[in-house]
Formats: structure tokens, sequence, C-alpha cells
């Protein structure tokens, strides 16, 4: 049963990366980019509502009031491709990722990325890719987006960390905007590198405001793993019988 349905819900995601991806990259270019973000949102929160609905998988947040109504930088623990399609949904449609510029490449689903402006890095570049986060995401903070960056850079197993990267501390350093730390149990439920989707409740948790003020990149990046890391211990690491 988890195999059938995780194949429906496969197939499913399948068609609305084609009818939205294609929407975004076509018609949407004719309309203004709010129209865009807003399709995109659309997105994210159609393929949440499929989760529950064919998986059975579902998310409860923590800490929703501190989700950002304004310019922010969402910093979130990486786990699984399920964080990657509800934030979309999750977050205002305002939206920016730093993404590896691969994903530009894939047919309809890197058009619709190439539709809004993202920020996609060469993560091989070093200082070339960090002085692009900075220059290219302080912009967008500006016209009022949010910024969400994965600080691990990779997908990492539950009860398990990466180091955290320096590009989205040197983007609050830089930038001035606060820094919204996002810890969640994803990889329970959708783990890596698995075809398979298993039922039950994924939990979010989102921080306060990280004021960033008068703090180096190295300090901020600290600070936000600290957070992130010690509500990960909180989670469950299995899933629910």
């Amino acid at each position: 049963m988890i195999l059938f349905r995780s194949a429906l819900y496969f197939l499913a995601l399948t068609l609305t990366i084609l009818v939205f991806g294609l929407a975004i990259s076509t018609v949407g270019l004719l309309l203004p980019l709010s129209v865009r973000d807003r399709m995109g949102n659309a997105w994210g929160r159609t393929n949440l509502y499929l989760m529950k609905w064919i998986i059975g998988l579902d998310y409860r947040i923590r800490g929703a009031d501190n989700l950002p109504r304004s310019a922010a930088i969402v910093m979130s623990k990486h786990q699984s491709a399920w964080e990657t399609i509800a934030l979309r949904g999750i977050l205002k449609p305002e939206q920016s990722w730093v993404l590896k510029r691969e994903l530009m490449w894939i047919p309809v689903f890197g058009w619709a990325l190439a539709a809004v402006p993202n920020i996609a890095i060469n993560r091989k570049a070093g200082r070339r890719a960090a002085r692009l986060i900075i220059e290219k995401g302080t912009a967008l903070l500006q016209q009022g987006r949010v910024v969400i960056i994965f600080p691990e850079g990779t997908r990492t197993r539950p009860g398990e960390r990466h180091r955290y990267g320096m590009g989205g501390g040197l983007l609050a350093e830089n930038s001035g905007f606060p820094v919204i730390p996002i810890a969640h149990n994803a990889g329970v439920y959708w783990p890596r590198r698995s075809f398979l989707k298993y039922p039950g409740t994924i939990e979010v948790v989102v921080g306060e405001p990280i004021d960033v003020q008068g703090k180096k990149a190295s300090e901020i990046t600290r600070e936000v793993e600290a957070w992130i890391e010690s509500k990960m211990e909180e989670l469950p690491l299995t899933r629910e019988k």
C-alpha cells in the first residue's frame, strides 16, 4: 500500500509540475510577477493537499506567528524534497530561493524556476557564489521578498547534521534583514533518495526572527545552527505507529 500510494503521488506531483510549470513559464510571463508568485504558492498548496489525501502525510506548525509577513531570510533544515515543496505553499508568495544552478536545466520545472527571481549558484564557485548571494539576495530583500536558504546545502538523514555554510550569514550581515530559522523532521516520513513516502504528521518549528544588527556572518550562522539543531533534538526520529 505504501508503494502504491507513493507511486500515485509521484504521478500527481509530475502532473502538477507540468500544469503549473508550463502555465508559469508561458502565460505567466505575460502577467505581473505577483501573479507568477501566487501561481507558485498555489502549486505548493496543491501538493500539500495531495500529500494528505493520497499518502496521509500532513504537517503541524509550531510558531506559525513567526512566519515572515515582510522581507526576511529563511534558513531551514534540509532533509527531503518535502520542504522544497511545502515551503513554497506555506511561506508568503513573494519568494526567492538560493538553489543549485543544475535545477534550472530541468525541462518545465527549471523553466518555472527561471520565470521568478531565484538565485541559481554554482556551488563550486566559492567566493563568486557568495558574492552573488549577497548582491542579488540583498536586492530581492529590498523588493520585499523572502529569500530561502538551506544552510547545510544538501539533504541530511534524521539525527544527522552537516556543516552550515556561510551564505545565509553573509547575506544577513550585509543586508541587515532578519533571519527566520525553521526546523522540521520531514526526513522521517519522506526519506532522502527514497521513492517511498509514509503517512504521519511532520513537525515544523518556526523560530522568532533573529536580529542580525551588529553581528558578523559567522556569529549569525552559529546562532542559526544552534537554534535549529537544538529544536531538531526535540523532534521525533521515528514514524508514528
